[in-house]
């Protein structure tokens, strides 16, 4: 039997409770920053507010699921919770940078791509979240370490603090965020695509739509790993300088 987990709210309340984060954040916590980090800063604020406590609660709602547990199983109310959380956060997120950064190409497609896994999984296949949430908890056990670095990286040029925080936080972020996505996330979508490619979730899981799913963590995967190698390569970059100069 399916344990009973959370008070299960409509997906309103959980997009007014991010968009309190939000409006909290930009009039009151980063109130004193300028406009263009005052507005990133609240994007941070939300993220933290959404990827700990989604990886969380996506393990609980893994866990709690009734046995035998697949990839082509039907989402359970606990995982169903966990969907419509994160749906509401990347749908505020995405309002974000509609409105202060539309020309972000990048992080709005990467966002509507996410939206279209989370939403066709909770909504319209109504099956495969343990695959959608495996890859969520992935995704998000980052999170806390990026925005932490982001703010400090947004106030590195103002303030001692952040600048000191920012220098320490790089290699042990880089190389955290590194293995998660370079190195589990790919295992474990290797594992999804042998499940789905076997046919097996066909009746429950059109192969159109699993397909579907794939390219777009596919995409993010390597949109993740080109953005981690840049980060690397500006890291060393001055080091490499300071040898080049000491040796001539």
């Amino acid at each position: 039997m399916e344990t009973n987990c959370f008070y299960i709210p409509d997906l309103p309340v959980f997009l007014v409770g991010f968009l309190l984060v939000y409006i909290f954040g930009y009039v009151r916590v980063f109130r004193g920053w300028g406009s263009k980090q005052q507005q990133e800063a609240s994007s941070c604020l939300i993220s933290l507010a959404h990827g700990t406590p989604a990886v969380l609660m996506a393990i609980h709602a893994i866990l709690s699921t009734e046995q035998p547990r697949s990839f082509a199983s039907a989402n359970s109310t606990c995982q169903n919770f966990v969907l419509e959380f994160s749906i509401a956060y990347f749908l505020v997120d995405l309002l974000h940078y509609l409105v202060f950064f539309p020309n972000d190409f990048l992080f709005i497609g990467h966002h509507l791509g996410t939206l279209y896994v989370l939403i066709t999984c909770r909504y319209v296949v109504k099956h495969g979240a343990m695959a959608i949430l495996g890859i969520l908890v992935l995704a998000e056990v980052t999170s806390a370490c990026q925005n932490i670095w982001s703010l400090a990286s947004a106030r590195k040029k103002d303030e001692p603090t952040a600048s000191k925080l920012h220098r320490f936080m790089s290699p042990p972020f880089y190389a955290f965020y590194s293995t998660v996505r370079g190195v589990l996330a790919p295992l474990f979508l290797y594992e999804i695509g042998v499940f789905y490619s076997s046919g097996v979730a066909d009746n429950v899981i059109p192969r159109l739509v699993w397909i579907s799913w794939m390219i777009v963590v596919v995409a993010g995967i390597l949109g993740s790993m080109l953005w981690i190698l840049n980060l690397w390569m500006e890291l060393f970059r001055p080091r490499s300088h300071l040898e080049q100069k000491m040796v001539s």
